[in-house]
């Protein structure tokens, strides 16, 4: 039996566990998947690793699936935090995704005082990253935190956690990321830049490494990328 979708279930998964579907990965799988009974589907939960399961019941009401085999552990990301600013929706929707993809285990969006867009709809956010969970072939989606202020998330910032501050003022500075292994964050700015009290507080903070992402100022959106890659090759697991 080989399945050709993957979904992310909020229910428990094991050998012989049935699980339902909600109205909307029902409509998927027999609208438009057009999958029959004894059909397979690829199911993970965040928790259990990746499982095989059968579908029983093919109907968009009362759907029945079954879980067979585990096709996968469960992988979880390191301890790594993306906090970034929101910008326009398609890129912010994208910096979504792309953490989701690069192993971040927790996604918050700041308020700085430069930080310009529309109201942030965290359920949406919260969708992409169950999206590109189920496309990258993770078995993780990462929680979309409520947005706060960056003067409070400081304020009330853990001591054991240590913070990568990408700073566009270093742009051509040789600043690498230091620091040692444990919890961290990557914090990304927005469009028009950090203010100059915003970088007063975090050069205050002990925690925190200022680094430089290389010679060009980048768009938000491709700078949460390089900063995942930065933090991923020197403390992450691609190593």
């Amino acid at each position: 039996m080989k399945a050709k979708v993957r979904l992310y279930v909020d229910h428990p998964l094991g050998a012989g566990q049935t699980v339902g579907l909600s109205r909307e990965q029902a409509h998927y799988l027999f609208a438009v998947m057009r999958l029959e009974a004894g059909d397979g589907v690829l199911l993970f939960n965040g928790e259990a690793g990746e499982w095989l399961a059968e579908v029983i019941v093919a109907n968009k009401r009362n759907p029945v699936l079954e879980c067979r085999t585990q096709t996968g552990p469960q992988v979880s990301p390191p301890d790594l935090w993306l906090l970034f600013a929101p910008i326009k929706k398609a890129r912010t929707d994208f910096i979504v995704e792309k953490a989701t993809e690069m192993g971040a285990r927790r996604i918050v969006p700041v308020l700085t005082e430069f930080t310009n867009a529309e109201r942030v709809k965290i359920d949406r956010l919260q969708a992409h990253a169950v999206e590109a969970a189920e496309q990258c072939g993770g078995t993780f989606v990462p929680k979309v935190a409520e947005p706060v202020k960056l003067a409070n998330l400081l304020d009330m910032w853990p001591q054991e956690r240590s913070l990568m501050f990408c700073n566009e003022a270093l742009v051509g500075e040789d600043r690498k990321l230091a620091g040692t292994r444990g919890p961290w964050a990557v914090l990304i700015g927005p469009e028009g830049g950090f203010s100059d009290a915003e970088r007063q507080r975090l050069s205050e903070l002990s925690q925190a490494h200022a680094v430089s992402l290389g010679p060009r100022i980048l768009r938000a959106d491709t700078a949460a990328v390089a900063a995942l890659t930065v933090w991923q090759t020197t403390h992450g697991d691609w190593q």
